[in-house]
């Protein structure tokens, strides 16, 4: 029986990411934060977009284990901001406890994120950049356009255009209108 744990949102975060903190045992770090997610509408009678009302409020952490190259937390501690917009991927995990207080059980769903993309903040200090186009993964992590202080798309650009003179592979353009698309 196959079964699949993915997840993937747009949303903003609602506060400043907690300060990471190191696991005992393992020496993995982790951090916390907290992400709105909404769906939009457009009003069929204005035509224009309108947020959710009943937005969900979902609980996330990353891990980094000292053992790779991949740093999540970090990046999520350095250049993730309340209300920043951030595409997230990962699992859902379901943590249960004894409520100190009423000795009842409790438990909640959270996001383990495994990648995360920058799409821009609501600040508007990302420099009229980023966006939800592209992003390479990078050694864990997605970033859309780079962000004044955020992390680049170190995956690699395409290719420049080729020159008027021919194309990558030394081939001439056909002449015609202007429009030479070369695929």
């Amino acid at each position: 029986m196959a079964t699949l744990n993915k997840v993937m949102l747009i949303g903003r975060l609602t506060t400043n990411p907690e300060d990471p903190r190191t696991l005992p045992n393992s020496g993995t770090r982790v951090i916390r934060f907290r992400f709105a997610v909404g769906r939009s509408r457009k009003n069929q009678q204005t035509g224009q977009w309108e947020n959710d009302p009943n937005q969900l409020y979902i609980d996330c952490e990353a891990f980094s284990r000292p053992d790779t190259k991949r740093d999540l937390v970090g990046l999520i501690h350095q250049y993730a901001k309340q209300g920043d917009q951030l595409f997230i991927e990962g699992r859902l995990q379901l943590d249960e406890w004894v409520d100190q207080k009423t000795q009842q059980k409790r438990s909640k769903h959270k996001v383990v994120v495994e990648s995360i993309e920058f799409l821009g903040s609501r600040t508007g200090d990302d420099g009229g950049q980023g966006g939800g186009q592209g992003g390479g993964q990078a050694g864990g992590y997605r970033s859309g356009g780079q962000a004044a202080g955020r992390p680049a798309n170190t995956r690699g650009d395409f290719p420049a255009p080729p020159d008027e003179g021919g194309d990558e592979h030394g081939g001439g353009h056909s002449g015609g209108d202007g429009d030479n698309i070369p695929f």
